[in-house]
């Protein structure tokens, strides 16, 4: 059967793109994204040893919750159709060690919230925790350190992996439907699947951080979780510089047992996000990071910029280029935004 050239031989007939354009219904109709509260995972700070929730100051609107307030706030969230939430915990500083030991102990501040969250709202809405031990360690890193290599930090892989197992496993068991490693060392996704799978907790998903880079973007979210860190964690995060390595990284991951693979940040990064998602069978994440968000909210403030007209472009673009899912700090105020 012939086919019909395109573009025609003869050229393109005499039209205007624009007559697609002149109506809001008419927009909305054709249009080839879309944005849907269903996207949205609102991540979440919740702490110890206080009394009242605290504002974080380099991030206006986000909280340290106690439990309760975490409970109010998811409740407003699912009741602005956000059914995913992401939680971080931050210990008191007396709790932290150099092993990160509250992260998996069971009457830890994140596996307390974890389950408090589990009672009040069981499956209506989908409890993610951090698996990664920065927020807990007494120096920072995401891992045990072995020492001053020639000037370099270095983290022990394995022991590092070793201990994600049983942060893992203690998330699954305060009731944890995802579980998020986000310390990029080698092997943690195999390891933790295998863990979970062992223990029975099979139907627990693993969202992976398999393109997390080294960035400056993450700068407000220290404040937000209390983090110990000096220096940088350039010898574990991916170089801003590289993409192929990210795509092998993905690539991994997925082979080893992610369900979901996460691009992270967002926005400077959605090359990186468009090509693993040309390349994924699975579903594809993005993170729109305390950086991303503080720079919108801090130019809104100033009346730089329309906020919530941002805010709503700047998701409307890294799900354009492909993601699934979006992890960012205007979830519930999109999704406010979109109902109306």
């Amino acid at each position: 059967m012939a086919t019909t050239p395109f573009p025609p031989a003869g050229g393109y007939p005499r039209r205007r793109p624009r007559r697609l354009r002149g109506y809001q219904a008419m927009r909305d109709m054709v249009a080839e994204t879309t944005l849907a509260a269903n996207d949205l995972i609102y991540p979440m700070f919740v702490a110890d040893g206080i009394a009242d929730k605290n504002p974080i100051s380099a991030m206006p609107g986000q909280y340290q919750h106690t439990i309760d307030s975490l409970k109010y706030a998811v409740s407003q969230a699912l009741e602005a159709g956000v059914r995913c939430v992401d939680l971080f915990g931050v210990p008191q500083q007396a709790d932290k060690d150099h092993r990160g030991s509250a992260a998996f102990s069971d009457d830890g501040i994140l596996n307390r919230a974890i389950a408090s969250l589990h009672t009040e709202f069981g499956d209506d809405v989908m409890i993610m925790a951090d698996t990664c031990l920065d927020e807990f360690t007494d120096h920072g890193h995401c891992g045990v350190l072995t020492g001053d290599h020639f000037g370099r930090t270095v983290v022990d892989n394995d022991a590092t992996v070793e201990l994600y197992c049983r942060m893992a496993l203690s998330q699954a068991r305060a009731g944890a439907h995802i579980v998020s490693p986000s310390g990029m060392m080698d092997g943690q996704i195999g390891a933790i699947r295998a863990a979970l799978d062992k223990e029975g907790f099979e139907s627990v998903a693993i969202m992976a951080y398999s393109a997390k880079y080294a960035s400056s973007f993450f700068g407000p979210f220290r404040e937000a979780v209390g983090c110990s860190l000096t220096g940088d964690r350039r010898t574990y995060q991916q170089d801003p510089a590289n993409i192929t390595e990210s795509l092998l990284e993905v690539d991994m991951d997925i082979a080893e047992g992610a369900d979901f693979v996460m691009v992270k940040p967002a926005l400077p990064y959605l090359d990186v996000l468009a090509r693993v998602v040309d390349r994924s069978p699975v579903p594809v994440a993005a993170y729109q990071v305390s950086g991303e968000y503080s720079m919108i909210r801090a130019a809104g403030a100033n009346g730089w910029i329309d906020q919530q007209a941002v805010m709503m472009e700047s998701l409307l673009s890294i799900k354009r280029a492909g993601a699934g899912q979006i992890l960012t700090y205007f979830a519930v105020d999109a999704a406010r935004e979109l109902s109306r």
